[in-house]
């Protein structure tokens, strides 16, 4: 098999991808289709899953409506899976928000338990309903949890956020040990400043809380990153795509930062 060939993902991979709808978690979710992949996605936004491709010469998209934080609409997703893909050769646990801003002492207890349940407590609740179907798959499964530059970088006002990017990290290595004699790899992706509604929402929060203009923050945010630009979707995606070859199949227990070299948050 030459090199090129090892970055080629099998086709007809069966992807599940959490928050696959908008954002990072589309760039996703179409790499993986224009891969020849069948892939199904999640998501709490009904409108972006009825935009989304559902058939095409190279793969196909179906998908849920689920709240991932809820247990029992974790289930459903599975049962769909099951009944559209009939069974599980990668999860890409994205599902995620931003959280609030501000002080310590200033964040609402509801935000902050809202913000463990949905970037935390999620990926648990995909990664234990997932880890039966990725034992049956024929390469070996893969298990892909989106954290963050956050997970690795201290983050002054963002600690909700931060604090669950850091403990998905913990979960990632973890669950490596666990599921490697299996035949399972795990890793994390820790995307740093990405371009796109969510980070345009970020910067105009901190900006605020700061009492700058969003120009001057956004320069802020450049300013701290090696290469003095934005991450796109499409690099990220690209590296889950890597990390599903054959050319990945020897990569587990990393959390590999796709951010441009992000110094200081």
């Amino acid at each position: 098999m030459t090199v090129l060939q090892l970055l080629q993902p099998r086709n007809g991979l069966r992807v599940l991808v959490t928050g696959g709808a908008s954002g990072i978690g589309l760039a996703i979710a179409q790499a993986f289709f224009e891969a020849k992949a069948r892939v199904h996605v999640c998501d709490a936004n009904q409108d972006a899953l009825d935009a989304l491709p559902k058939h095409g010469a190279n793969g196909s998209i179906s998908g849920t409506f689920a709240d991932v934080a809820d247990e029992g609409a974790v289930e459903r997703v599975f049962r769909d899976v099951e009944r559209e893909l009939g069974g599980l050769d990668v999860l890409v646990n994205n599902a995620g928000i931003a959280g609030p801003t501000g002080g310590i002492d200033e964040i609402d207890v509801g935000e902050w338990e809202e913000t463990v349940a949905i970037n935390l407590n999620a990926q648990f609740y995909f990664a234990r309903r997932a880890v039966p179907l990725l034992r049956a798959a024929p390469d070996g499964g893969s298990i892909i949890a989106l954290s963050s530059v956050a997970g690795r970088l201290g983050y002054a006002y963002r600690t909700p956020y931060s604090s669950t990017k850091w403990a998905l990290v913990g979960l990632t290595k973890s669950l490596a040990i666990e599921l490697g004699p299996s035949g399972i790899r795990v890793n994390a992706i820790q995307p740093g400043i990405v371009r796109g509604p969510r980070m345009q929402g970020v910067i105009a929060a901190r900006a605020e809380q700061l009492g700058l203009s969003y120009q001057e923050m956004e320069a802020k945010y450049l300013e701290k990153i090696s290469l003095r630009r934005m991450t796109t979707p499409e690099e990220v995606a690209a590296t889950a795509l890597f990390l599903c070859s054959p050319a990945g199949s020897g990569i587990s227990g990393q959390a590999i930062s796709v951010c441009g070299n992000v110094e200081v948050l």
